[in-house]
């Protein structure tokens, strides 16, 4: 008998205390509406709004089968907190996205839709193909954002229109095989994870998303962030 698939949702959170029952309740409502079985790990860095006491609320609420916490005791990175969340998923299939709304779950069954129907390793969400699009953003961000992804594809050639977006579906043994070969842990860690997973012959699906920014919060994107990248594509454009 066919082992039945699962879903684990991997969702890194900093001061998102706000966003993470909606968030939350939206996840759960996809899953069930899709009869699909499915986990959400919260890896809260120690968040000073209180997010680990929501988390723990809902927790007693969705039950501890589905709402699995494990906290670090400070701010470590993006990419650290996937790898700590991966350590405990039990599905077969991973979900990494953001908890603020920029990745809505509508678009998760039409993820899981093109995995099947493909046999897929990865499907990402893109912003820039198809019917996908960029939503409260002014022309700044959307100018950085574009220009992060074009310069990117001039240098790497990933053959990926969305490199910097973080709404993604992994089996989830490739996700454990292209994170351990992957160096960085901020914000060039999607992008990383995205050119060692082509290089590796991974075969990746994309899948038009509308990404929304931010209701509650603030973005945790800033200059440093714009510098690590850019360095980012450079070192990886030498050792890939």
């Amino acid at each position: 008998m066919a082992k039945l698939d699962k879903y684990t949702v991997i969702l890194p959170t900093y001061n998102e205390r706000k966003n993470l029952p909606i968030i939350i309740w939206l996840l759960a409502k996809t899953f069930n509406e899709n009869n699909l079985a499915w986990e959400i790990i919260v890896v809260d860095d120690a968040s000073p709004d209180g997010t680990l006491e929501v988390a723990q609320q809902l927790q007693k609420l969705y039950g501890a089968s589905h709402i699995v916490l494990k906290p670090r005791s400070g701010k470590l990175g993006l990419g650290t907190a996937y790898v700590h969340g991966l350590q405990f998923a039990t599905g077969t299939y991973v979900i990494i996205m953001d908890a603020d709304f920029s990745h809505h779950p509508k678009h998760i069954p039409t993820m899981i839709a093109t995995q099947k129907a493909t046999g897929a390793d990865i499907v990402t969400g893109t912003r820039y193909r198809g019917d996908g699009g960029v939503y409260g953003w002014d022309l700044k961000r959307k100018l950085v954002s574009r220009g992060a992804n074009l310069f990117a594809d001039t240098v790497l050639r990933p053959g990926v229109s969305d490199l910097t977006g973080s709404f993604r579906l992994y089996k989830r043994d490739v996700l454990e095989k292209v994170i351990r070969s992957t160096e960085s842990k901020g914000y060039t860690f999607q992008m990383e994870m995205m050119v060692r997973a082509k290089a590796m012959g991974c075969k990746v699906e994309e899948c038009p998303i509308h990404f929304v920014d931010r209701v509650y919060g603030e973005s945790k994107l800033g200059g440093d962030e714009i510098v690590e990248y850019a360095k980012g594509v450079l070192n990886l454009w030498m050792k890939v």
